[in-house]
């Protein structure tokens, strides 16, 4: 259920919701990290679930001393509505069994708000990949039947390469092929549940193993501009437009406080 910070619920109808998975790397998180902190985007409230660990901690984005011990809690809602984008982050993982439950109040909110679309940003596990996969890009997309409709020639103008099926039954060649999104989290769910419910969705994913995953964040959102224009590149270079994502505050302690001189 979706909480405005103020009296009144915003209207979003026709607004893009960009919305990370959880998963492998976290590469979505902080790819809706990037974006909000990019855009300065306004907290406009939360997803109040019980689906999902509790947390709560200082604010991530925090530019000044002021802002700074603002809370944040584990599913928040952002918003820039000159873009007509809103851009839902989570930040804890899932209680057993109740992802399930998340994905189907989460697509009641973006029917009930009427949101034009969502672009799910995601990752899979780069060891899972077959040998086709292995030789080209490491980014992936996935189009609901209702998204095809409105984006797939824009799509199809940017050479971007569609999921693969695989076996459903890893090794067993004979199997069924379907949509297999290893260490997607609820990726898949969300999918096949928008498929369902005629929803437009379109999943964008890179294929990542663990670790420092900061460049596949931002290899990611570099692959979701290059169709929304979040961005505009201040050269024809294709590094110039990853110099003007802005890195959140909190990305500083990523990685903890560094060792202590004692040690040395």
């Amino acid at each position: 259920m979706f909480v405005p910070c103020g009296e009144s619920v915003p209207d979003l109808m026709g607004f893009t919701l960009l919305m990370p998975a959880v998963s492998v790397g976290n590469v979505g998180q902080f790819a809706i990290d990037l974006i909000i902190s990019t855009l300065n985007m306004s907290k406009i409230g939360y997803f109040y679930t019980d689906c999902l660990v509790p947390m709560v901690g200082n604010n991530p984005y925090a530019t000044a001393e002021e802002n700074s011990t603002e809370l944040s809690i584990n599913t928040e809602v952002y918003s820039l509505p000159s873009r007509k984008l809103v851009a839902l982050q989570l930040r804890s993982i899932f209680i057993k069994y109740k992802s399930k439950p998340f994905c189907e109040k989460l697509l009641s909110w973006v029917k009930s708000s009427s949101f034009a679309r969502v672009i799910v940003l995601s990752s899979s596990h780069s060891y899972h990949r077959n040998d086709l996969q292995l030789r080209s890009t490491p980014f992936r997309y996935l189009l609901t039947p209702s998204m095809q409709k409105s984006v797939q020639n824009k799509i199809k103008s940017l050479n971007w390469e569609e999921m693969e099926k695989s076996p459903c039954i890893p090794e067993i060649n004979d199997s069924e092929f379907c949509i297999r999104i290893p260490g997607g989290g609820i990726t898949k769910a969300l999918y096949d549940e928008s498929c369902s419910k005629e929803i437009q969705m379109a999943v964008l994913l890179k294929f990542v193993s663990e670790g420092d995953n900061i460049p596949d964040a931002l290899g990611l959102v570099e692959y979701l501009n290059e169709w929304l224009q979040i961005i505009k590149p201040c050269s024809d270079e294709p590094t110039a437009s990853a110099l003007r994502w802005k890195i959140p505050s909190s990305w500083r302690l990523l990685f903890g406080s560094g060792l202590p001189p004692a040690l040395f």
